[in-house]
């Protein structure tokens, strides 16, 4: 997400860039004793007790570790999803959600937890299923009697949890585990504006615990007084009733340098333009909030400890692209919003995932988002998240026509799948980012994975022209040409590699096209 004042200028950017149980008989039920915060309990089950064999949540594969496995297979995610308001509005109806997005063959998710809200109207979107009906927004705290600062919903007691709640997340985490869909479960979020503030659980004026009134750019660092602890006893009852799934990961906080932006990595090289200060820079998180989340990881680690299964960790760096220098202890999954190609490529020595973990507000065009999956997934990311917003109350089939500053619809969802299919065509855990076999395309932006003299996966887009060179090694070797919109072959033949540049001639396409070349005797 972003300010009101950066939507302007979004596409001008992005286009251009691209019955209960127990928790040991049923994954995630809510358990009837843990009420309290301070009641929350480590697991008794000790390290080391996970049976050979078992299921394991979704981790780093163990033979490249800028992908996920997950039961037993080699995982991208790639998917075009809700605005993260899935359980946190009591009207949505997820069950219906999730069906769809299985049944259109997304799978991949993210959701806040309720630590954060928006209003109607946030952002301008027009059905945002993070900004809930006035006294249909469920946290993780019980309610009081007591009326609060927004429209008379009443106050939190953060000292006591909703049973309600952890009912309606651990359903929602059950539900998407039996339709093998992944959920990024997003503890805080920035809050980038006054008027969400004033709706917020951890404004003073929203709760009955006495915290100190906070600025709220301060409210996610160490500087929020007794808060830090109300946010840690959150995260380790989270983390606690949601152990026994394995088709989840956790991020820290979404777009945390919104709070107190830092200036990392000039972007508008050439241009500077007025009114776009937040665009000419890759921003990141201040020191402040650095500290603040790795306090949370430290949290999450300690929550886990003593229980069965051990999760991965996300954290959220920046918009656009930055070549980290830290990565904090505890992280293994590196999170950009708005993300370039490059930002893979910078960062690739972490040996980590590089996720595209939002993306949106640059119109309303499928075709925008699709060639943005594409040039980071090809460029070697493993994670693609577009903000759907043809899923809203009363359209959670995904079906409806939102007015909104994004996409999102059921024709980029089957799109997206093609990409996800071209990609498990190829043995993409043995590949690596290329940048010398496409040693000339006039006209055309490429992307290239490949694991030299074997398997190629190239993604160009641009002006389509009459050829592109390539440097094969000595070899025979199959291609296709593969239409990003129908996942249909637009070209097939043969080509032999000379370790020379080899001249090959493209195809008739619009916009984008991808190309799949493997050795004959694959």
């Amino acid at each position: 997400m972003f300010s009101l004042l950066r939507f302007a200028a979004l596409s001008f950017v992005f286009i251009s860039v691209f019955t209960i149980q127990s928790l040991v008989a049923q994954p995630g039920a809510v358990q009837p004793d843990a009420v309290q915060p301070d009641a929350v309990q480590p697991g008794a089950v000790q390290p080391g007790a996970v049976q050979p064999g078992a299921a394991q949540p979704i981790a780093l594969h163990p033979d490249n570790s800028h992908y996920f496995i997950y039961q037993e297979e080699p995982t991208l995610l790639i998917t075009s999803a809700e605005h993260y308001g899935a359980v946190l509005n009591l009207d949505f109806d997820y069950e219906t959600y999730l069906e769809t997005m299985q049944q259109e063959g997304m799978n991949y998710t993210r959701i806040f937890v309720g630590s954060y809200v928006e209003i109607p109207g946030s952002f301008n979107i027009g059905n945002n299923t993070l900004a809930p009906a006035v006294n249909r927004f469920i946290t993780p705290w019980n309610r009081t009697d007591e009326e609060g600062l927004y429209q008379g919903e009443k106050k939190f007691d953060l000292d006591e949890w909703n049973l309600e709640y952890f009912e309606r997340l651990t359903s929602f985490i059950r539900e998407a585990d039996q339709r093998d869909i992944i959920v990024e479960v997003t503890f805080f979020c920035s809050t980038y504006a006054d008027e969400s503030w004033e709706r917020n659980p951890f404004n003073s004026g929203n709760n009955v615990n006495d915290i100190p009134e906070v600025d709220r750019k301060k409210s996610n660092t160490l500087a929020n007084g007794s808060l830090t602890d109300y946010q840690k006893k959150m995260v380790a009852k989270i983390v606690t009733e949601l152990n026994a799934f394995d088709n989840i990961f956790y991020e820290i906080q979404n777009e945390p340098w919104s709070d107190d932006p830092q200036n990392a990595l000039r972007t508008l090289k050439t241009l500077d333009p007025k009114g776009l200060s937040w665009a000419k820079w890759a921003q990141t998180a201040s020191e402040a909030s650095s500290e603040w989340q790795q306090v949370m990881v430290d949290q999450i680690v300690a929550a886990e400890r003593n229980l069965t299964k051990k999760h991965l960790i996300a954290q959220n760096y920046a918009n656009f692209k930055h070549s980290l220098e830290e990565v904090q202890d505890g992280v293994n999954v590196l999170n950009f919003h708005y993300a370039w190609p490059e930002a893979v490529w910078m960062n690739y020595a972490w040996d980590r995932p590089i996720s595209f973990d939002e993306s949106g507000f640059a119109g309303s065009s499928d075709t925008t988002y699709l060639r943005q999956a594409w040039q980071f997934i090809v460029a070697g990311g493993s994670v693609f998240n577009n903000l759907d917003y043809s899923f809203y109350v009363n359209h959670e089939d995904g079906k409806g026509s939102n007015d909104a500053p994004g996409g999102g619809s059921t024709t980029l969802r089957q799109q997206l799948v093609y990409l996800h299919e071209f990609m498990e065509s190829l043995d993409y855990i043995r590949m690596r980012p290329d940048f010398s076999t496409v040693v000339h395309s006039p006209g055309l932006e490429t992307q290239c994975l490949a694991e030299a003299g074997q398997q190629y996966a190239i993604f160009l887009t641009g002006q389509a022209t009459d050829w592109v060179k390539l440097n094969l090694p000595q070899g025979n070797f199959n291609y296709e040409f593969v239409s990003p919109f129908n996942g249909e072959a637009i070209d097939t033949g043969n080509i032999s590699g000379s370790g020379e540049t080899i001249q090959l001639e493209l195809p008739e396409f619009e916009h984008m096209v991808a190309l799949r070349i493997t050795q004959t005797t694959r």
